[in-house]
């Protein structure tokens, strides 16, 4: 008889340990992604489960309650920066992604707990962010559980949550400006100094461009030959409506283009040329005798 139960014993762990050693696919498998954004990026994890023929908002998530956003474990994500969260100012760190699915509203909840797998463990009291969205219809039928960003832009994305035919989507915006800015000023009083960069940021930021223009020329004396250096300079021209100084730039820029043959770089001069001559207060210059 112990003979017996040896021999089941080891082969229980037998079975156990071939088990272990065989890579089943997982029915949920867990997805980490990781997208650039603003002057850092936003990390998040969660586990993808397919709807595989069930009905999934009313049914295998039930309406009203605390969902984990995701199966397995708890749903993460991380901003490397502060960045304000569906009109709710948040700071970088780490959170648990939670939702409360109903048919006309969910609430999308960013918590500083990152272990809650189960209505019971959620502590409202543990909240940082709180957004009510209406869901949307899909056109096209999702069967795997997806979280991703898009809409991406410098200082704003849109974190969008769906699963079958039905997706919502939460604003995100980056709050770098007076951040950035602090530090432009303080690099730009040293020797080295990155001339185009500030300048391109002043520009794309709606700053002063009279302080951006002078930071390009600054870049064009050092570097006299790099047409998008002198494309942005005829773009920042444009801004300050120096149309004539502006076409003056970007046929510098358009040369040393076509002298390198980039064809973007080409185009790009040719759209912004196209821009000028149809501002209305343009002015075209007389033509020599």
């Amino acid at each position: 008889m112990r003979k017996l139960l040896l021999s089941g014993i080891l082969s229980l762990g037998l079975l156990a340990a071939e088990a272990q050693s065989i890579p089943f696919p997982q029915p949920s498998p867990l997805a980490t992604n990781t997208q650039a954004f603003a002057t850092s990026k936003i990390e998040w994890s969660y586990s993808r489960p397919s709807a595989k023929g069930r009905k999934v908002f009313g049914n295998v998530v039930p309406f009203g309650k605390v969902w984990r956003t995701g199966a397995n474990g708890a749903t993460t994500i991380q901003f490397y920066e502060d960045v304000n969260f569906g009109g709710t100012a948040v700071k970088a760190g780490k959170y648990g992604l939670l939702s409360i699915p109903t048919e006309t509203e969910w609430t999308v909840i960013l918590s500083k707990d990152l272990d809650v797998t189960s209505p019971d463990a959620y502590k409202k009291e543990n909240d940082v962010a709180r957004v009510s969205v209406k869901p949307t219809s899909l056109k096209d039928y999702v069967e795997t559980f997806t979280i991703e960003l898009s809409n991406i832009r410098p200082a704003e994305c849109r974190l969008i949550i769906k699963w079958e035919q039905t997706a919502v989507a939460v604003e995100i915006a980056a709050s770098y400006d007076e951040r950035l800015m602090k530090q432009i000023e303080t690099v730009m009083a040293k020797d080295t100094r990155p001339y185009y960069g500030a300048a391109n940021y002043y520009y794309e930021n709606g700053k002063d461009l009279k302080q951006a223009l002078a930071w390009i020329n600054k870049s064009l004396e050092a570097n006299p030959k790099a047409y998008w250096v002198w494309l942005l300079k005829a773009k920042i021209q444009k801004g300050l409506k120096d149309y004539a100084g502006a076409m003056e730039s970007s046929a510098k820029s358009l040369e040393l283009a076509k002298a390198d043959n980039d064809e973007a770089y080409i185009r790009h001069n040719e759209a912004l040329q196209a821009e000028i001559k149809a501002m209305p207060d343009y002015v075209a210059p007389k033509k020599k005798k």
